[in-house]
């Protein structure tokens, strides 16, 4: 599945791999999601595991993601 939405690929993934930027894009970082299923969404509102791993993606698009397209 190929999504844009950070709080979906938290949501339903097992593994998010996130690529870089462009037209010769590749594998930048994949990163496990250990999450208990089923996911509940509201129950992850307040789960710190839900938020580090949302911050995670985060990071690598705003941050690392920068770093490498300089």
């Amino acid at each position: 599945m190929v999504t844009h939405d950070v709080d979906e690929a938290v949501l339903l993934s097992d593994r998010i791999v996130m690529m870089t930027n462009g037209p010769a894009a590749t594998i930048g970082e994949i990163l496990e999601v250990d999450l208990d299923k089923p996911r509940n969404r509201l129950a992850l509102a307040n789960d710190a595991r839900y938020h580090k791993l949302r911050g995670q993606v985060l990071e690598f698009l705003y941050q690392k993601q920068a770093k490498v397209a300089a």
